[in-house]
């Protein structure tokens, strides 16, 4: 082939890549526009934005008090925040990426979880560090406190749920039935049970006080992310990658209803105080516009359509909050109910007012 017909393919090349890049664009677009349509009877704006975390914050937490939003980061560290305002109030610096925090009932005790491997427990008041609690034997994907402060569950990459008592670090119990990643923890509020979701499509549901395996929840078709247990201690309620969320009874393991809506995976659940509502977090597009991302290293026009508010009694969406960026690996609701706080790939933190109309 000579050089000149060699330049003349040029122009067909260009063409030809644009038209693939304004065909993956319409997808997308296409995709998003699929999405639900608020329905109006919940309000909600950002009223904070907290910069200070210089890469993906994991997980996020309140006090029980409201007084703090403890943050999780990959880079190595957990903040306290006066979240009404803003500023850090201190840090808790660790030696790898933290993956989880949860606040100890009381208030008092904060524990984190790491890709080191260890669940470590601090004191609030002075941020020193109380114990560490070794024993996975790969990242500790998550921990949760039991509603009487006396226990802790962790789960992590060993595909485990462990439980430790808080008072001295023992390990008391080591719960095994998945068979891959464990990515999430909830332990009930009346202490009756253990729910448990993992990289094996399933939910598990454990009896706290013997650690046995009550039942298997199964319906997923992808990895379950995130699960979190209502306030009445009824239901349980899981995200995964498979976009949709699902409410379960946990008395018997039946399928109550599924969520469905979104175009990403669901990384984060979330039942707010009083149980009537529950949060949803998801990732930021749907495959192409993660192939987009994975290729140029960049979302998408982005507008962070990915939080979402469900009617828990009949599931009806309530509102789609607008104004994250990427993809939502933490939500927590305030204690009072009135706001909500969501964190993720984008390393600020959002908090929402939530209003009803």
């Amino acid at each position: 082939m000579d050089r000149t017909w060699r330049l003349s393919l040029w122009p067909l090349v260009l063409v030809g890549g644009g038209i693939f890049l304004v065909a993956i664009l319409a997808v997308v677009l296409l995709e998003d526009r699929m999405g639900p349509t608020p329905s109006g009877d919940v309000g909600a704006r950002v009223t904070v934005v907290i910069y200070g975390h210089s890469a993906e914050v994991w997980d996020i937490a309140f006090s029980p008090d409201g007084t703090y939003l403890a943050s999780a980061g990959v880079d190595r560290r957990v903040t306290f925040w006066h979240w009404r305002r803003g500023p850090a109030a201190f840090v808790l610096p660790h030696p790898e990426g933290v993956t989880s925090v949860a606040f100890s009932p009381s208030g008092e005790l904060v524990a984190t979880g790491s890709y080191d491997r260890v669940v470590r427990l601090w004191r609030v008041v002075d941020g020193a560090l109380v114990r560490t609690l070794p024993g996975h034997e790969g990242t500790v994907w998550t921990v949760a406190f039991s509603p009487e402060g006396e226990r802790l569950a962790s789960g992590g990459e060993d595909a485990v749920v462990r439980i430790w008592r808080v008072g001295d670090g023992a390990a008391l119990q080591t719960l095994r039935g998945h068979e891959r990643n464990v990515w999430s923890v909830a332990w009930s509020h009346d202490g009756r049970w253990i729910a448990s979701g993992s990289f094996d499509r399933t939910v598990k549901i454990w009896r706290a006080a013997s650690g046995e395996l009550a039942r298997t929840l199964t319906g997923h078709t992808q990895a379950v992310v995130s699960v979190d247990i209502s306030p009445d201690s009824k239901l349980v309620a899981s995200g995964g990658d498979d976009a949709a969320v699902r409410i379960w009874r946990i008395e018997d393991g039946a399928l109550v209803r599924t969520l469905t809506g979104g175009s990403g995976h669901v990384y984060a659940v979330a039942f707010s105080p009083d149980g009537k509502l529950l949060a949803s977090g998801s990732r930021e597009k749907g495959n192409l516009g993660t192939l987009w991302k994975q290729i140029f290293g960049h979302a998408l026009l982005a507008d962070g359509k990915t939080i979402r508010l469900w009617h828990v009694g009949d599931g009806r969406l309530a509102a789609t909050l607008v104004g994250h960026p990427g993809d939502v690996h933490g939500l927590a609701f305030s204690p009072d109910g009135t706001s909500l706080a969501s964190s993720g790939e984008s390393p600020a933190i959002r908090i929402w007012s939530l209003r009803g109309d």
